[in-house]
């Protein structure tokens, strides 16, 4: 990727399925050439969860949450793990959370993945109850967590604020201000990133990997294999 050698990007696409099969198909092919990945890392824009998290703000999980994988009981919402069906988060290596977070200047905390963007104020509070520190909301990094952890490689999950979560405000999101933030921010990891990549390639095969997959679904601006222009973006509340 431009601005960030030995990584590459991959269009994950919109929500969790497709960012998992996307992911899946990207380190099997590599696994099959002999060139396996040693790091995932789930990038783009969201929601940001304000105050705290404001826009143009970078936030880097602690935990990849799949915080509406459940179900609705009388009692209230019960996640898959709560009803003994399986994993509702996937936690990225504390150590590089905390490297990259120093150097892009990130808020850390979960980072919520939802098949439905939250777009009231009664959702955004629900949320909030549920998963306390939560600092943003996207659609994409629990399922690239899933694939990820299927296949053995750490992952990470690092967006920029392009809308707070809450009542839907077209007027207040700022996409092109937060593509930019995402940018700087993947610079700025980029040396963290791809040596976290080479460690962890390197005590899984005995052979260092230079290349740390990127799949996103905004893609920073500057990435030629997965260019997308401001204009061809969907909406920030569309693609958090």
């Amino acid at each position: 990727a431009a601005g960030c050698p030995g990584v590459t990007a991959v269009a994950a696409g919109v929500g969790p399925a497709a960012a998992a099969a996307v992911t899946a198909a990207e380190l099997a092919t590599a696994q099959a050439q002999d060139r396996p990945y040693g790091l995932v890392v789930s990038a783009g824009i969201g929601g940001g969860f304000a105050p705290r998290v404001p826009l143009g703000a970078v936030a880097v999980a602690t935990a990849l949450v799949a915080a509406d994988l459940g179900a609705v009981t009388p009692d209230g919402f019960a996640d898959v793990t709560a009803l003994g069906f399986g994993t509702v988060a996937h936690e990225p290596p504390a150590g590089l959370v905390r490297e990259v977070a120093a150097l892009t200047g990130a808020h850390t905390g979960p980072i919520l993945t939802v098949s439905t963007v939250t777009g009231t104020a009664e959702r955004a509070a629900e949320l909030t109850a549920r998963h306390p520190g939560a600092v943003a909301e996207a659609m994409e990094g629990f399922g690239v967590a899933e694939a990820a952890a299927r296949a053995g490689v750490p992952v990470l999950e690092l967006r920029t604020v392009s809308n707070p979560v809450g009542p839907r405000d077209r007027a207040a999101w700022r996409i092109p201000d937060a593509l930019r933030a995402l940018t700087t921010a993947f610079r700025a990891a980029g040396p963290a990133l791809t040596a976290a990549a080479a460690g962890a390639a390197s005590g899984a095969t005995g052979a260092p990997s230079g290349v740390a997959p990127h799949p996103t679904d905004v893609p920073p601006a500057d990435v030629p294999s997965a260019d997308v222009p401001p204009t061809d973006v969907p909406p920030a509340e569309e693609t958090p």
